[in-house]
């Protein structure tokens, strides 16, 4: 089968051009500019007036199969990735079972041969009795190992000290750290308790899931990142004083994520439960140095920690309510709004969302446009205006915090190793995505 894509704003790799785009079967045949004779093909797209990136790489998801499958599968969140322009995914290891064995990691495996849509890999999950296992990984086909140095959904916390210390020594494959100080949430949990009953208000979440336990639990995590050489990548860093951190050493790196980058403190007023994450959403001076280091290069990645729940898993306050909201399908209309605003450009999202999530974990064959990759592509219209509505949303979930918002940007076509899966609204439930390789 050839594709071929004509006339597109074309951005990739630090650069903005007019050209074309040849695809023969899963790989990009050619790439032109618009003085080259047009190609033939099967299928031929007249892209004028639209705008082609690589496909986005999410590095950080929650799909919830196996075993939390009433919340969200495989099947529908990759479906929600398609539309959001999301060609590979990196699964974390919070799901019943846990992703903490090799039989675990295959069945995972397994389950996502038979129903993702797009690309999938999947985090093995860190323990505090599993290190030994670290060596028997196929590092081509495990992006990383996931650990929770604070605790959150999945009770996967490790907090003994000498298997911190295993965990970093240990780890050949980069180590994805939940940064949040467990001992420090606790006490002021229970301090909120003690003022205002056993299920505070959600606006006290910030406090409670604090900037103090957030610094404290990335600072140990870069001291022994840097003490054994760890290639170290920490997740959703959500305050300004956490961005201290980074910048320094090539072996670490930060994440931050859609959540972060949207929302702040004041949003509980009237998105209450809805934007209730780990760690929290916290000032706009934190929101606002967050949007500066994506800019400056401190933030290497964006991701969006998508954790869909049941509305009725959101109810209640800081205490009962569960954290996470579901994001994939939002994340590139998002990022390009933030692009409208200024707060970074075209070129730079690219290399947020699909350079540098393909480079940090040295993923073969993806997230560049460059001719022998695979065919992995998002085409947006930037006037095309559409409101977030639940008729559209396709995680199994069924809602969003940002039901309501208009956006101008639109993905109007995802390809995926060469295969239109998602045309204007019109979604191939057939397509099948391929297990990632990395180098």
């Amino acid at each position: 089968m050839r594709h071929y894509i004509k006339n597109a704003t074309i951005v990739n790799e630090g650069r903005t051009f007019s050209g074309n785009i040849l695809i023969e079967n899963d790989r990009i045949a050619e790439i032109t500019d618009n003085t080259a004779t047009p190609r033939q093909a099967d299928h031929t797209v007249d892209a004028s007036g639209c705008f082609v990136f690589p496909g986005v790489i999410d590095t950080h998801v929650h799909f919830r199969e196996p075993g939390l499958t009433q919340k969200a599968d495989i099947e529908s969140e990759s479906r929600a990735a398609a539309w959001g322009g999301v060609t590979s995914y990196f699964d974390m290891p919070n799901t019943v079972p846990q992703t903490t064995t090799k039989e675990a990691l295959c069945q995972k495996q397994r389950l996502a041969a038979e129903k993702s849509h797009v690309n999938y890999a999947f985090f093995f999950g860190a323990t505090n009795d599993n290190a030994h296992l670290f060596a028997e990984l196929d590092p081509h086909q495990v992006p990383g190992i996931k650990l929770f140095m604070g605790s959150s959904t999945g009770n996967m916390l490790v907090d003994n000290y000498d298997s911190l210390i295993e965990i970093f020594r240990s780890a050949r494959l980069p180590l994805v750290a939940h940064c949040e100080d467990t001992a420090i949430i606790n006490e002021n949990m229970r301090q909120a308790k003690l003022s205002h009953g056993d299920d505070p208000d959600v606006r006290l979440h910030q406090l409670i899931r604090s900037e103090e336990a957030c610094y404290e639990s990335s600072f140990l995590a870069v001291q022994m990142a840097k003490a054994f050489g760890t290639r170290l990548h920490v997740a959703h860093v959500s305050t300004a004083k956490e961005l201290e951190l980074f910048g320094e050493f090539s072996n670490i790196t930060a994440e931050a994520v859609i959540a972060h980058l949207l929302f702040t403190n004041r949003d509980y007023d009237t998105l209450g439960t809805r934007i209730k994450c780990n760690p929290s959403v916290k000032s706009p001076h934190d929101r606002d140095a967050l949007r500066q280091a994506l800019a400056s290069g401190l933030i290497e990645t964006v991701a969006t920690d998508h954790a869909p729940h049941l509305l009725s898993d959101k109810k209640g306050g800081a205490a009962k309510a569960a954290s996470g909201m579901p994001m994939i399908q939002f994340s590139l209309p998002v990022m390009l709004e933030l692009a409208d605003e200024g707060v970074i450009t075209l070129e730079r999202l690219a290399q947020l969302m699909m350079h540098n999530p393909a480079h940090l974990f040295s993923l073969r064959d993806r997230g560049y446009l460059r001719p022998g990759y695979k065919a992995d592509l998002v085409v947006v219209n930037p006037h095309d205006p559409w409101t977030v509505t639940t008729d559209v949303i396709q995680s199994r979930c069924g809602w969003s915090p940002l039901e309501g918002h208009t956006f101008q940007w639109k993905v109007v076509q995802t390809y995926c190793n060469g295969n239109l899966i998602f045309d204007h609204g019109r979604f191939d439930e057939n397509a099948r995505g391929e297990q990632l390789l990395f180098r």
